[in-house]
């Protein structure tokens, strides 16, 4: 279940740090210095922040090696996006080898974040809360269910979307009243967006696609080995890469020309590895085959639950968004069948649900105006407030 934390979280750390999201800059008009951003977090409550971004730049270069020290065994896939992954453990097997068994910078950041945290502080690590900026509900999922880790080291996550009118509050523009954070470049930041994370490969021998259904696609080429002379795939389960996201708050086109025109004020990069020399950028759990079949303890139990799953499946809308943090409304079908989910992680169902609820509530006001007498027009006031509640619930689901 793909549900986020509440930027109450914070008060509940001795000491606390932000983690943003690349994306997160691409969401602001005319920004021209991430420290804006950086800074309007510390104020907002944050005692310090790493930006994921420098986490990718270092992620970059330990790519471009792991690639050049295995040039036999590619093209290798990115493993960036956790909606990726989990399809390829469930309906394609044969291409595990292929994921690139390096963290991801999200993962990085929360490691360099808390070791930095305890050795400023002296805490010990319980009282140390590293939070991150989501812009999708898949990477809420991989911190309380890692792929390549036994833990993550991500204590809370938070939306984009909830951070976002907070920061707006606390940004300022003066630039003589900022204090230097920003650690990374052109390279870190470009992973927002599509095709970024394997700019910063430096290499042409690449393919990049985004949406989950182009995605699939392309999986299923690699499955039946139609690309030649590849050395690396990025999928994105989002339309634009993680500026898609569904917790983010603007257009992913707009917030896409945003970090481009960001660009121009960037290095190519500030962050290497020389400086964190100590990093284990390896897996230390190897993502492993998934099959449906085990949905149950018994293959005859399972079988019986797949068509628990079919049913499922078809009171989905169908639309593969991600929303509720599955890959696809099979795998959210799955996870509700396991137990792991409720239909009403599907935004829509929720929507349905709020909206049947909100029905009934009238139907009961009604009748109990018609039995106890009571003024129709306390009766339409109560009505009134009710939808006025289900089209707020609406609005803070989008």
């Amino acid at each position: 279940m793909a549900l986020y934390d509440s930027l109450e979280e914070i008060k509940n750390y001795r000491y606390t740090v932000a983690l943003p999201a690349p994306s997160l800059y691409s969401q602001f008009n005319n920004l021209t210095n991430v420290d804006i951003v950086l800074n309007a977090l510390i104020s907002m409550g944050f005692d310090d922040v790493f930006e994921v971004s420098a986490a990718a730049e270092l992620v970059s270069e330990a790519t471009r090696k792991y690639i050049s020290e295995h040039r036999d065994d590619a093209p290798f896939i990115s493993t960036a996006c956790p909606a990726i992954v989990r399809i390829i453990r469930v309906k394609f097997p044969t291409l595990l080898p292929r994921l690139l068994p390096l963290k991801p910078p999200v993962e990085i950041a929360a490691e360099i974040a808390r070791a930095k945290a305890i050795e400023k502080t002296g805490y010990p690590s319980e009282d140390i809360g590293i939070f991150f900026i989501s812009p999708c509900p898949s990477k809420v999922t991989y911190a309380r269910s890692p792929l390549g880790v036994k833990k993550s080291q991500i204590d809370k996550v938070v939306a984009m979307k909830d951070v976002y009118p907070v920061l707006l509050q606390h940004m300022t523009h003066d630039e003589s009243k900022l204090t230097p954070i920003a650690s990374s470049g052109r390279i870190g930041i470009g992973w927002s967006n599509a095709g970024g994370e394997s700019a910063g490969l430096i290499t042409d021998n690449y393919l990049a696609c985004d949406g989950i259904m182009s995605a699939l696609r392309v999986l299923s080429d690699l499955e039946d080995e139609k690309f030649y002379g590849l050395k690396f795939v990025e999928l994105n389960a989002c339309n634009g890469g993680c500026v898609g996201g569904t917790l983010t708050v603007e257009n992913p086109y707009i917030a896409t020309a945003k970090t481009k025109k960001l660009h121009r004020y960037l290095p190519v990069a500030q962050t290497h590895a020389s400086s964190y020399e100590d990093i284990d950028y390896h897996w230390s759990a190897y993502v492993e085959y998934e099959p449906v079949f085990r949905l149950g303890n018994s293959f005859r139990e399972s079988l019986e639950l797949m068509g628990t799953v079919e049913d499922i499946t078809e009171q989905l809308p169908g639309l593969d968004c991600g929303s509720c943090g599955a890959p696809t409304c099979r795998a959210l079908a799955e996870d509700i069948v396991r137990g792991e989910a409720t239909r009403n992680d599907c935004i829509y169902a929720f929507h349905e649900y709020i909206n049947n609820l909100s029905n009934e509530i009238g139907f009961l006001t009604r009748s109990l105006n018609l039995s106890c007498g009571n003024n129709d027009e306390s009766m339409k006031i109560l009505e009134d407030y009710i939808k006025k509640l289900t089209t707020e619930l609406e609005r803070k689901e989008r």
